[in-house]
């Protein structure tokens, strides 16, 4: 009777703390930042901000963090904290590369999915039968992993065409398209330069041009992730793992069975990204291609408070700021302070309606502080730019850290009957 009383708030309460705002109020919070971004735009002048092309690159830089995220959000889901992440994505990216010139791209693919799950399967049996600490696994297979394809790169690259001990040769393109007219029309709108419809005209026209197929299998895979999660008894199952697994046991659970393979599909995820980095966004393997990322989508995670919808929102934020840099946006950077800068003017107003003073004279001061520097400049430094994706993954996750709530035994050891 106990048992039962202690499975029913937890299978309920992950649904209450998951969703922060209801969908209309999320729309308007969307629409609002849209219209201060044409504002900002207008003002400065930056037109890049929204353009065809930013959007266009900064989905391309999402799609990976999106997909380490994915494989996160699995992970914890059932209750195993995956740091191991990063090394999952590198092992994607060589064994991508390694199949995909010698096979064809989406053999490719197939490969580098396969890699992420061999670290999956690493993480799970030290985690998951042997109960080693979560962090410490984590970084063992982000250290093997890249010692591991630094040594297979001087056996199999470094004899290879157009290839190195550091980079493997070129792999086909999947090929990329465009929706027929609508593509090429919303872009002749974003050029026109008119408040609001231009700046949704280039958000549009970013998300459908040039995309790659497996672009749009990533995308794909965030609604799949939540029906499968929240909307099948799968999905209910292994989430219990991550909420209270000694209830999911007394309940008919094989709660290891679960952890398996959620951390298995977790690395099949961060080795898809890592096939993505190798294949789509690049054609080689480099190496350090991976650059973080999987640190990044464990932040986008985390941003998104566990939920599929919260993380791709993550992702899309740490793609775009990622291609400001690549595409040489210290001009779009600039505007983006004066952006950023009307947003905590209305983040101090929020905290003074909600009585929170302290927080709020903190917030208009460094609004302020903004400003100032937005007047006192006419562009941001190289270095800042480049370091902008790192600086908003810290603002966001220090920002968001009160709001957030983790599944309640994730990162826990768990030995089979312990509840007994």
């Amino acid at each position: 009777m106990s048992t039962v009383t202690v499975a029913k708030p937890q299978a309920q309460q992950p649904g209450k703390g998951s969703r922060r705002f209801s969908l209309p109020v999320l729309l308007l919070i969307i629409t609002g930042v849209l219209i201060l971004t044409s504002v900002v735009r207008l003002i400065t002048g930056a037109d890049g901000i929204t353009s065809t092309g930013q959007m266009s690159t900064a989905l391309r830089l999402a799609v990976p963090i999106g997909l380490a995220g994915l494989g996160g959000l699995w992970a914890e889901r059932a209750g195993v904290v995956n740091i191991g992440l990063e090394g999952m994505m590198i092992l994607g990216t060589w064994f991508g590369a390694w199949a995909g010139y010698q096979w064809g791209p989406w053999t490719g693919v197939a490969f580098g999915i396969i890699g992420g799950c061999l670290g999956g399967i690493l993480h799970a049996i030290a985690t998951v039968t042997f109960n080693v600490n979560h962090i410490v696994s984590g970084v063992a297979v982000n250290i093997l992993a890249l010692g591991t394809t630094r040594y297979l790169s001087k056996f199999t690259f470094e004899g290879a065409p157009q290839g190195s001990s550091k980079q493997s040769p070129p792999v086909d393109s999947l090929g990329t398209f465009s929706i027929p007219g609508l593509s090429s029309g919303l872009d002749t709108l974003n050029h026109k330069g008119w408040f609001l419809i231009s700046d949704i005209a280039g958000l549009i026209a970013g998300l459908i041009t040039d995309l790659s197929p497996l672009t749009v299998v990533a995308v794909a895979l965030v609604p799949i992730t939540w029906w499968v999660l929240w909307r099948t008894a799968f999905g209910l199952r292994l989430r219990s793992c991550g909420e209270n697994p000694v209830a999911a046991e007394s309940l008919g659970v094989n709660v290891y069975k679960y952890k398996y393979i959620a951390v298995i599909i977790s690395g099949g995820f961060a080795g898809l990204g890592g096939a993505f980095l190798s294949i789509v966004a690049s054609n080689v393997y480099l190496d350090g291609q991976t650059a973080g990322r999987g640190y990044i989508g464990l932040a986008a995670m985390i941003f998104g408070n566990w939920m599929p919808g919260g993380l791709a929102l993550g992702a899309g934020l740490f793609g775009y700021t990622d291609s400001l840099n690549l595409r040489g946006g210290g001009t779009n950077v600039h505007a983006l302070i004066l952006l950023l800068a009307i947003l905590l003017v209305f983040g101090a107003a929020y905290l003074v309606w909600k009585k929170r003073y302290t927080p709020a004279v903190i917030t208009a001061l460094i609004s302020a502080l903004m400003f100032v520097w937005y007047t006192s400049t006419n562009e941001v430094p190289k270095q800042v730019v480049t370091a902008t994706p790192y600086i908003v993954t810290l603002l966001v996750l220090s920002l968001s850290a009160q709001h957030l709530r983790m599944p309640k035994a994730d990162g826990m050891p768990y030995r089979r009957g312990q509840g007994k």
